[in-house]
């Protein structure tokens, strides 16, 4: 026989065992449905991992593969049955992929350690958080993002804001955008430039009260980041403010709507051209609660909203004047008092 005869030849049984290998297990799947002791039907036992003769009970499969989760949940207070840590964060400069030593001086079974071994786990926990920074990259990244978290907090900032001021400052590191500026500067900005981007804005005077720098270097910083970056920021519509505001000084719905209303007209008609985003939406909060019969004075919004009565006084005239002229009707009442 040839070489290519051979070759041809074996071929054909491979390809010949393949088309019985189908049938082969079709076979082997219908002798296990019935005993081969007694012909009878079988089940399978979950519990255990078998399969039963149901008549005489013999065996006939053991140690069945489980297909369904890994996971076993034995919480009481319906904790996820999850078999994964944390998702990993921006928010953190290893982004959580480390371990860490808890402060806590006692052992898994809660007793607490002794006087030798808490010595040890000091120096443990003082090694691991050296190990954990090991350039000046990651020392620099670990402290701006603590100081961007505890901003976010005293500010009420959700989640969503700092992971985007984390990515912000993330860039800025990668891109050296930080030698001759400040840590607490460039994080500031970040966090001010993610608020705006979120929808979630907060004024130039609440993160300096927060913040370790000046509003001048925070200003300065912020037009620097957004340009080196190129960040996408809109400008900050008065509106945004107005939902916090309102919260605040406990207007009603209808104040806050009337509030809003106002803001839509003077936009339409051009008054908010080149006025503070922040001082409009105090005056609209203001100007919409003497609308509606509502007790607040200037002094009150001025201190939520941190801008001075004078500019209340002047926004709120304004932004009626704007709604009489668009409505072609004095508004009455306590507005025009």
């Amino acid at each position: 026989m040839s070489e290519s005869e051979t070759t041809i030849s074996s071929y054909t049984e491979r390809e010949k065992s393949a088309k019985e290998r189908p049938a082969e297990r079709v076979e082997e799947t219908e002798s296990v449905r019935t005993c081969p002791e007694c012909g009878g039907s079988v089940v399978a036992d979950e519990e255990h991992g078998e399969t039963v003769c149901t008549d005489c009970g013999l065996v006939v499969e053991e140690d069945a593969i489980d297909r369904g989760p890994e996971w076993r949940s034995f919480s009481r207070d319906g904790e996820s049955k999850s078999r994964v840590g944390a998702p990993t964060t921006k928010m953190m400069h290893d982004k959580g992929l480390s371990t860490n030593i808890g402060w806590q001086n006692k052992d898994a079974y809660g007793k607490t350690l002794s006087a030798e071994r808490r010595q040890q786990m000091q120096r443990l926990r003082t090694w691991h958080e050296r190990f954990r920074t090991r350039d000046s990259k990651e020392r620099n990244l670990k402290q701006a993002l603590g100081e961007i978290d505890r901003m976010a907090s005293a500010l009420g900032l959700p989640e969503n804001v700092r992971e985007t001021a984390s990515v912000i400052y993330r860039r800025a590191l990668s891109e050296d955008l930080l030698p001759g500026r400040s840590i607490e500067g460039v994080a500031s900005a970040a966090l001010y430039a993610a608020a705006r981007q979120a929808n979630t804005p907060r004024s130039l005077d609440e993160l300096t009260a927060v913040s370790r720098v000046d509003r001048m270097e925070l200003t300065r910083t912020y037009r620097y980041i957004v340009r080196e970056l190129k960040l996408e920021v809109a400008p900050a519509d008065p509106a945004q403010y107005v939902g916090r505001f309102a919260s605040d000084l406990d207007l009603s719905d209808e104040g806050e709507w009337r509030a809003r209303e106002l803001l839509k007209t003077a936009q339409e008609t051009g008054v908010t051209s080149g006025k503070s985003p922040v001082g409009l939406a105090a005056a609209a909060v203001y100007a919409a609660a003497l609308l509606t019969n509502e007790a607040l004075t200037q002094s009150q919004v001025s201190d939520v909203a941190g801008v001075s009565e004078v500019t209340i006084r002047n926004r709120y005239k304004e932004l009626l004047d704007a709604a009489e002229f668009a409505d072609g009707e004095p508004l009455g009442g306590r507005a025009n008092a």
